[in-house]
């Protein structure tokens, strides 16, 4: 299989694949209207907006992501796959003394107030961690939380596997597990062997889109630096979207 300068979606087919949101309704919603204005201005056959996990905490407005992203999904043309942010919080519903304190030091405390549920400082007791539960499934909306539960781990077109946070070098997709998908940072991130696929993913932070051969890295952790990367794929071509519009990436093999 080709690597990223090879790399082709199927013919006719435009990918804009959305980094790391951590509730930033704002910078979310820009995205959306700079894919509405591209559209316009470039028409294609086809498109799909893949939105590469983590909606949730950290950032001031989980809640208003999670209800803006199922209104926007709802015609089929995108998609939202699972990040590790977003296992925690069905992981809590489930188990809040296993999981609750992990998550709410990892920014939970920020989604649970989106949903108007308040969590103490570090040192929460079990029968406080089953309070918190009970408060947030009673907050949470059914559609909210079929919307976590229906999240996918991938998704594959043409040449590039999309993803959270990688894969674990060596192992077939069919047999990646969860936690590989959505939690791997090492040794995916410093494999350079050819995965059959250029892999596109959030979930480690970078001041700017990382390129590399074989994998192309999207979280530009945007509830802080106030930028919330779209990469666009098309045939061959790959570049960005931001607010002066869309710009190629130019490879060292474009340059030769």
């Amino acid at each position: 299989m080709p690597l990223l300068k090879d790399a082709r979606t199927p013919e006719g087919l435009r990918i804009y694949a959305i980094g790391d949101i951590h509730g930033r309704l704002d910078l979310l919603r820009a995205a959306h209207a700079r894919i509405a204005a591209d559209l316009v201005r470039r028409p294609c056959p086809r498109y799909r907006v893949i939105h590469t996990g983590d909606y949730i905490d950290r950032g001031p407005e989980s809640a208003g992501v999670i209800a803006h992203l199922i209104e926007f999904t709802r015609d089929g043309e995108a998609v939202c796959l699972a990040g590790n942010h977003d296992l925690f919080l069905t992981a809590f519903l489930k188990k809040p003394a296993d999981f609750g304190s992990q998550w709410l030091a990892n920014g939970g405390v920020e989604a649970l107030a989106s949903y108007g549920v308040e969590a103490a400082t570090p040192g929460i007791g079990l029968r406080s961690m089953k309070a918190i539960r009970k408060a947030l499934a009673a907050a949470l909306p059914p559609e909210h939380l079929a919307f976590f539960e229906g999240l996918k781990l991938c998704e594959q077109h043409g040449d590039y596997l999309f993803v959270h946070a990688g894969v674990r070098p060596g192992v077939a997709l069919r047999k990646q597990k969860t936690f590989d998908l959505t939690f791997i940072r090492e040794p995916f991130l410093s494999d350079p062997r050819d995965h059959g696929f250029v892999v596109v993913h959030g979930h480690t932070t970078a001041p700017a889109p990382v390129i590399r051969p074989n994998r192309i890295g999207i979280d530009t952790k945007a509830y802080a630096s106030d930028v919330l990367t779209c990469l666009v794929l098309e045939n061959g071509e790959k570049g960005f979207l931001d607010d002066e519009g869309y710009a190629p990436i130019q490879l060292e093999a474009d340059a030769a």
